[in-house]
């Protein structure tokens, strides 16, 4: 009996020691923190490294809803045909727009290599048009031409690729508002061989030969158009001048731009152009070159001017006004309320108004007599979430 009990005794330990190996061997350890995503910090907010690189991507963009009444003039309108009776009428101008940006970054040892990306989709109306042959296009709502706005490489101080001309981008847009080509003031899209070029004391620069774009716009031959900056920037504000040599046409153009800081509420600038059209063609069945209109020219006559502010009620309201005109007698007004009602998400409203010559559908790039001008009123609401 008691050999029985031991036998049995050490039965049951076996089978305890055994269970608590057992228990041990299928325990799993707490998993350690891990860090899927690196932050760079070098570069700016938002930026983290390309798991197994040293390159820093940013990803970001926006979601825009734009909602316009009015004149086609202004930009704010658009018109379609009245699909019982076939008549011309106004109608609301819509357009939804994805914008995809991407940045990178990273140091070389022939400097820090850029890249930037900025791909544009779009859905809504188009204004009417009228053709050759008189008929009348209302362009339903549908899914827009993509646009690769930007798509450009930079190391250290030279970029090539996709841009904005430096003649627009370099010395800065005509203000805050969202109409602000009214009276145009450049033709943005181009592929560019651009240095720039920082000196001390508060001077920058740019040197850019372009190939442009349209049927006018771009070169038609190997010779590049050519555009030369240079700015001046203090705690003041800053002073800018561009020039640009339009190579198809032998013509030339500049801006020079004053922007002031008032106060830390207060933002003012002013912006003249001036350009020679002796050999740009009057033809008025060509919007790009049509009165003296040129790439670098887009404006009636030998100059334009624009001039407006921006003042900051607070960390969320802002006023926006710009005032334009050129040399055929055309004006333009346009003034807005920015209004961010949480960070990332802000709301425009916005009112235009110009005086204006006008092709037959609307579009503010005739000025074919004194006769044809005409006021033309329109407003917008502008929905953005940036991210």
């Amino acid at each position: 009996m008691n050999i029985k009990s031991l036998l049995l005794g050490s039965a049951a330990a076996l089978i305890a020691v055994s269970g608590v190996r057992a228990a041990d061997a299928v325990t799993v350890a707490e998993p350690e923190p891990a860090e899927y995503v690196k932050i760079c910090d070098v570069y700016g907010a938002g930026y983290f490294y390309i798991p197994g690189t040293e390159t820093c991507l940013r990803i970001g963009g926006y979601i825009r809803y734009d909602a316009g009444i009015g004149d086609i003039g202004t930009f704010d309108g658009a018109k379609s045909i009245d699909v019982r009776d076939g008549d011309v009428q106004n109608t609301f101008y819509k357009n939804l727009r994805f914008t995809l940006k991407t940045w990178t970054g990273q140091e070389t040892e022939l400097g820090t290599l850029k890249t930037y990306t900025e791909t544009r989709f779009n859905f809504g109306d188009r204004n009417l048009v009228t053709d050759a042959a008189g008929d009348v296009d209302s362009n339903p709502a549908a899914n827009k031409a993509t646009d690769l706005h930007f798509a450009w490489i930079q190391l250290g101080g030279l970029r090539v690729g996709k841009d904005e001309t430096p003649y627009d981008q370099f010395i800065g847009y005509a203000g805050n508002v969202i109409q602000d080509t009214i009276i145009p003031y450049g033709v943005k899209d181009t592929n560019v061989v651009s240095y720039y070029f920082d000196v001390d004391g508060g001077f920058s620069g740019v040197i850019s030969l372009e190939e442009g774009s349209g049927v006018t716009g771009t070169i038609d031959s190997y010779v590049p158009h050519v555009v030369g900056g240079l700015k001046y920037k203090g705690d003041w504000g800053a002073i800018t001048g561009v020039v640009a040599y339009d190579s198809n046409y032998e013509e030339v153009a500049g801006k020079v731009r004053l922007d002031v800081n008032v106060s830390k509420e207060l933002s003012l600038f002013i912006m003249a152009g001036y350009g020679t059209d002796d050999n740009l063609s009057d033809d008025a069945g060509n919007a790009i070159d049509a009165h003296g209109r040129g790439f670098y020219k887009p404006w009636g006559g030998n100059w334009a001017v624009w001039g407006g502010g921006t003042y900051k009620f607070n960390d969320k309201t802002a006023f926006n006004l710009q005032a334009s005109a050129d040399d055929d007698k055309n004006y333009a007004l346009a003034a807005n309320v920015a209004y961010t009602i949480v960070p990332g998400y802000t709301i425009t409203t916005e009112v235009d108004w110009n005086h204006f010559g006008h092709f037959d559908d609307g579009t503010p790039f005739g000025n074919w007599t004194k006769a044809d001008k005409k006021d033309s009123v329109g407003g917008i609401v502008r929905f953005q979430r940036s991210f």
